[in-house]
């Protein structure tokens, strides 16, 4: 499998699959929804909308909102709050500036952040957590913290799948994929949380840019806010359509994580991922 994903034209592939999933015809969308519902064993009762077949379209499912009472956020002033449903595919120090993806692997924080050497320095021998979402889960992702968004950043690449399997096959995956980097200023310092697309459909949207991707850029692409965007602790600030994973990076002595998490470790939005420094 990973042999075909470096030889698959991930993009078109991707779009081709995302036309499908944006169809709003109901005996398609119905049967679609019904079959990942069933093979994900994805949780409705959650949902603002419990009826499968109320979703235009199977994007609008797999983006849909949550009750405002599903997930609890953590309340102390210094909480770090899980930005994401999903697993923790590693969290741990920078060392040296490289960030650890599986055994063997590794990539730079220079790399992920697109070859900007002055985006990097704020992060080098900091801290870092790498969250994978799986497919049946709630696709949404939120602040950690209360943070001012300062620049947006698409940086583009493959779109190679983001599960575990492909994580510890492919070198340097999340440097390689297409993704959005949000930098943010916060209490705990510089934050970056970066936004990596993957395999089918590969949207990436927030909710001050709308759509940042598709259609696919050549470039390594900027935003600056100079006045700033602020977003408090559990703002929506994004989502994706299928694949994803987010990486959440701080500087050195910023935070310190929850030391019962570990790589593996399943998690929910707004549960406590750590603590600021």
């Amino acid at each position: 499998m990973s042999y075909l994903q470096h030889i698959i034209p991930h993009h078109l592939f991707s779009r081709l699959i995302g036309l499908f999933t944006d169809t709003q015809h109901s005996l398609i969308k119905n049967n679609l929804i019904d079959w990942f519902i069933k093979r994900y064993q994805v949780d409705m009762s959650c949902a603002l909308r419990t009826d499968p077949h109320s979703y235009d379209s199977f994007n609008d499912f797999f983006t849909r909102a949550l009750k405002a009472d599903a997930r609890p956020f953590v309340t102390r002033e210094k909480d770090i709050a899980c930005p994401v449903d999903g697993v923790v595919s590693q969290l741990g120090p920078i060392q040296e500036g490289r960030i650890f993806q599986a055994k063997g692997f590794d990539f730079t924080v220079t790399e992920l952040l697109g070859g900007s050497a002055e985006r990097a320095t704020p992060f080098i021998n900091g801290q870092f957590t790498t969250l994978y979402l799986s497919p049946r889960d709630y696709h949404r992702i939120h602040m950690p913290i209360d943070g001012c968004l300062k620049e947006m950043i698409y940086i583009p690449g493959r779109l190679f799948s983001v599960n575990p399997a492909t994580a510890a096959s492919v070198p340097r995956l999340f440097a390689r994929n297409e993704r959005v980097v949000a930098l943010f200023d916060t209490k705990a310092g510089p934050m970056a949380i970066v936004l990596v697309g993957a395999m089918i459909v590969a949207s990436i949207n927030t909710v001050w840019h709308g759509e940042v991707t598709p259609p696919k850029q050549k470039e390594v692409t900027s935003w600056s806010y100079p006045e700033g965007k602020t977003y408090q602790r559990g703002a929506e600030i994004g989502h994706f359509k299928l694949g994803s994973t987010v990486l959440v990076l701080f500087g050195p002595n910023a935070v310190e994580w929850n030391t019962a998490l570990a790589a593996g470790s399943s998690v929910q939005l707004g549960q406590w991922l750590g603590s600021i420094e």
